[in-house]
């Protein structure tokens, strides 16, 4: 059973920054691809950022590009989220995503609130 744990979520002003973090059950090798969505309070659950695995090629949403930083560290099985000038419209629950590589099988953690407020 794969496992995706998010952490990193939290308050902060408007123009701040936080880093989520996205560990995952077993090698990020074995996904093609891990990705960040959010859902804010009645909107859909949108696509924030991407990333492959094996290529490291990455992809965001219009709305943080330029703010927003995927990245990921395959020895520690983990992928991060840097968000930075923070807006009070980032607010919402972010989710980590990955597919498997072997099965296309989905998988999503059990969120993270990042809340953006003065």
């Amino acid at each position: 059973q794969v496992q995706l744990v998010e952490s990193g979520g939290g308050l902060v002003q408007p123009g701040g920054s936080l880093r989520l973090s996205c560990v995952a059950s077993r090698s990020i090798f074995t996904f093609n691809t891990m990705a960040w969505y959010r859902q804010a309070p009645g909107k859909q659950r949108e696509l924030v950022a991407g990333v492959s695995t094996a290529g490291g090629a990455t992809n965001y949403a219009d709305a943080v590009q330029g703010r927003f930083t995927i990245s990921s560290d395959n020895a520690k099985n983990t992928v991060y989220l840097q968000m930075n000038s923070l807006k009070p419209e980032d607010t919402a629950v972010y989710y980590c995503n990955a597919i498997s590589r072997f099965t296309q099988s989905s998988y999503w953690g059990q969120g993270t609130q990042v809340t953006v407020s003065s």
